[in-house]
């Protein structure tokens, strides 16, 4: 099966994150029922990866509503080696990087927040999103007219 043009797409996007933001080490879409939608990950699980980063982001948006903090939007996750950062990316995906422990996390989440408009207007493609669209792709060789 070829790549759609809209993961070409969201990979471009991708590889123009990481270059542009030298704190950036590793950085994916993925949908928010959890599967891996483009990826750039080195040396990761990208399924396990995928479903992580989509079930930390639902917890952190639950957390922002049940403490009526508003809407959600960012999540980082500090290790000793770094951060895992995530922002939504349209109503079904979410951006997620991996970033050095010296990051200066205020230029990266500002360029992932720029970034995540990109690919909200790829994912969109002027329609309404589907639910659950994602895996479409990969149930369906043949059908070209998917949004991704």
């Amino acid at each position: 099966m070829t790549k759609k043009p809209k993961i070409n797409a969201l990979i471009d996007l991708l590889e123009g994150l990481e270059s542009t933001t030298p704190d950036i080490e590793a950085s994916a879409v993925v949908s928010s029922d959890g599967f891996m939608v483009a990826s750039l990950l080195q040396g990761a699980e990208e399924d396990r990866a995928a479903t992580m980063s989509a079930a930390i982001l639902l917890l952190g948006e639950r957390a922002a509503k049940e403490l009526q903090r508003g809407e959600l939007s960012e999540v980082y996750v500090k290790g000793e080696n770094g951060y895992v950062l995530l922002t939504a990316t349209g109503e079904n995906a979410v951006l997620a990087t991996v970033a050095r422990k010296d990051a200066n996390l205020t230029s990266v989440f500002h360029d992932m927040k720029r970034t995540a408009a990109e690919m909200t207007k790829v994912i969109n493609g002027g329609h309404k999103p589907l639910d659950h669209f994602w895996s479409w792709e990969y149930e369906c060789d043949d059908y070209d007219g998917l949004w991704i």
